[in-house]
């Protein structure tokens, strides 16, 4: 295997054994659940609470910048676009030439359905663009994009922040299932 194959196979496993399976039947109430007052999600526009929002669609992402200390609980709706836009986004059209992403101007989903089809095709153009990466390629710092370490140290960072992220969302998930005892009953 090579260097490229080896961080793409990572990545994937945790992808292919861990969380895509742990997405799959999200509900719309699920995805926009908020288990504390305050939390930042996705929401239509104009809706928001939060001075600031990103996107150009009828949905938009609570943000601000700098943002709070302590940062606010999420909802998976938040989560997802983090991974989609921030996660992966940036960084496919950054160092693999695919079509620029930036915050500001993505359209959020307001679905489930359509945010998971969002994450699926970006996870697509990750681990396509990492697969085909050369030895020369993971030593070298990309020549595109904000960060200047080489290669190999922003595969892994994203891996690292996919992994985190994505257990992030599980959590939320076993607690919208056991809140009030409700999945005990259900066994």
């Amino acid at each position: 295997m090579t260097k490229s194959e080896q961080l793409s196979e990572q990545l994937d496993w945790y992808w292919r054994k861990n969380l895509r399976p742990r997405l799959e039947g999200l509900t719309d109430e699920e995805y926009f659940w908020e288990p504390v007052r305050g939390c930042w999600s996705i929401r239509p526009r104009g809706t928001s609470a939060i001075t600031m929002s990103e996107g150009s669609g009828e949905w938009t992402m609570d943000y601000v910048f700098p943002g709070p200390v302590p940062a606010p609980v999420t909802t998976i709706a938040w989560r997802l676009a983090h991974i989609i836009v921030s996660c992966l986004g940036y960084r496919v059209g950054w160092y693999f030439g695919g079509q620029g992403v930036d915050s500001e101007t993505f359209t959020y989903a307001g679905t489930a359905d359509e945010a998971l089809k969002q994450l699926d095709e970006m996870y697509g153009k990750w681990n396509a663009g990492v697969r085909d990466l050369s030895d020369a390629d993971l030593e070298n710092p990309p020549m595109v994009g904000p960060e200047r370490f080489p290669m190999e140290n922003r595969i892994l960072h994203v891996n690292r922040e996919l992994i985190h992220h994505g257990a992030e969302i599980s959590l939320l998930r076993d607690l919208y299932r056991w809140q009030d005892g409700a999945a005990a009953h259900r066994i």
